[in-house]
């Protein structure tokens, strides 16, 4: 199952990419998009880059901008077994639909609230349904969102009994990043021991808006000083690296070694970069 070796490679990678995405070039896409690509990024275009890399797995995220359209992404699961994916569902979703998906390899749902006007309500019977399903099925909940509206979003859902994984550094606050409420909610989750923290999408901290707004500004060092926190105070146990390829908005400025490069210097302890595969592998592939 696995691609090419680390030791062919030659390099330090994990083995597990846990925040990727695959599309072609017409799927539907949401009114609201906030962007829409003009190329496809095929699952097996990331493999490829995966086997170049030295990377056996990955995890495919659904994709925001399609909404519900989850088909092309669980095709590609179902081609290949390296692969595992969240869903972008509706609540409350009928049970039945679910256990399908987990037989094609989806692992959990995906809630990506950024840049919504209004959240849902976690606390409608609809929502309760489903996140009792997710619980049910062993899942997770990934959770997307600006980090001040964090801590309500993550007290309910941690209170429903579910599971959570929070995507790209939990997007602290850029202008105080270390202090700010969605950081200490986001730490005081992991104390719970249901939840996990993606090292991902490092190139995003500066805001959803950041790739339009300020297109060449610096993508390492608010990434670098969260990471530093991260590494410290939620320890690689509960700690996930991700890609976040094809780097959607930063095509003409990321690539795969790049990232891989950025993982290195914000976790420089190789036995940590070791742990935080294992964690990954018992997450996604156990």
């Amino acid at each position: 199952m696995g691609g090419a070796s680390k030791q062919a490679v030659g390099i330090d990678t994990p083995r597990v990419d846990c925040h990727a995405h695959v599309f072609d070039a017409d799927m539907p896409t949401c009114p609201t998009a906030w962007t829409v690509p003009d190329y496809e990024f095929t699952a097996e275009q990331l493999l490829g880059e995966m086997d170049e890399h030295g990377i056996d797995y990955a995890v495919l995220s659904g994709l925001s901008i399609s909404g519900e359209y989850n088909d092309y992404m669980i095709r590609a699961l179902r081609r290949h077994k390296r692969l595992r994916g969240t869903a972008i569902v509706s609540a409350p979703s009928e049970l039945y639909a679910l256990e399908r998906m987990r037989d094609d390899g989806i692992v959990g749902i995906r809630l990506q609230l950024a840049r919504r006007d209004v959240l849902p309500d976690f606390d409608s019977f609809d929502y309760r349904i489903l996140l009792r399903r997710v619980r049910d099925l062993g899942w997770h909940v990934q959770l997307a969102i600006e980090g001040e509206r964090l801590p309500g979003v993550l007290d309910t859902l941690l209170a429903s009994g579910v599971d959570v994984v929070i995507d790209h550094f939990g997007h602290p606050d850029p202008a105080d990043p270390l202090n700010c409420p969605g950081l200490r909610a986001m730490l005081a989750a992991v104390d719970t021991g249901r939840c996990w923290v993606k090292l991902s999408g490092g190139f995003r901290l500066a805001g959803t808006a950041a790739w339009r707004e300020d297109p060449d500004g610096d993508l390492e060092t608010l990434a670098q000083t969260v990471a530093a926190e991260l590494v410290k105070k939620v320890g690689s146990d509960r700690l996930l690296w991700g890609s976040d390829a094809p780097y959607v908005g930063y095509e003409n400025r990321m690539s795969y070694g790049q990232v891989l490069e950025s993982f290195r210097g914000w976790v420089p302890d190789p036995a940590h970069r070791d742990e935080i595969s294992q964690t990954a592998m018992k997450l996604y592939f156990s």
